[in-house]
């Protein structure tokens, strides 16, 4: 494993470590996501440059323009809870009510 493949899989396992223990607001599981998914792209990125493989040079722009969506469908959800519930905080959520 080289150095770099190191760091990027050092950083992807950190935000899932994040995810999984840091659960107290809904903006720092949405930073976490963030960082996981960047961590993809450029690993991702530089898979394919480093391969030489132009069929493969559309996927990081495609998991760019996915995590775009997952990250305004993030912020829209942090907006909606926010005014119902007065706070971002996942303890106060209750996911069983309607």
């Amino acid at each position: 494993m080289t150095q770099m493949q190191f760091t990027f899989s050092t950083a992807f396992l950190l935000g899932l470590a994040g995810l999984a223990f840091h659960r107290t607001h809904l903006l720092s599981a949405l930073l976490c996501l963030e960082g996981m998914m960047l961590s993809l792209f450029l690993a991702l990125s530089l898979w394919t440059l480093q391969l030489n493989a132009t069929g493969f040079s559309a996927s990081p722009l495609l998991l760019l323009a996915f995590s775009a969506c997952e990250a305004s469908a993030g912020l829209a959800l942090l907006v909606a809870t926010a005014r119902t519930h007065g706070s971002d905080h996942l303890q106060s959520l209750n996911l069983l009510q309607c």
